[in-house]
């Protein structure tokens, strides 16, 4: 398994988050980034996880709402990759992918964009 303290992940997926265009963090709008171990189930299948009401599933949304939440899980993705460049690919997507469940594309369409 490849080893990579929470710290150092975590700057991996703040760089990797910098990296993705624009037009697709633009409109992130009440969405913060969790770094967090594992999933609570302590399974390592989920590398991430969108917490909160998808852009298009939202009627009335105002002001005082708490933040939908991206998490990015470490363990699984360590435990997936071989090197680090294999790590920086599979956060990448992961970011990309609970991005889109933020803006109402369900798996079924990433997995059709190649995403899934």
């Amino acid at each position: 398994m490849l080893q990579l303290g929470h710290e150092e992940f975590e700057r991996l997926v703040i760089d990797e988050l910098d990296l993705l265009p624009d037009d697709m963090v633009d409109g992130l709008d009440n969405v913060i980034f969790v770094v967090e171990d594992r999933p609570e189930s302590g399974e390592l299948d989920t590398l991430g996880l969108y917490d909160g009401v998808a852009l298009t599933e939202r009627g009335q949304y105002g002001f005082g709402e708490m933040p939908d939440r991206i998490v990015v899980f470490r363990e699984p993705l360590l435990e997936l990759c071989a090197d680090l460049e294999d790590l920086r690919d599979q956060v990448h997507i992961t970011l990309v992918h609970e991005i889109a469940h933020f803006y109402g594309i369900d798996d079924d369409r990433l997995h059709d964009l190649g995403w899934g």
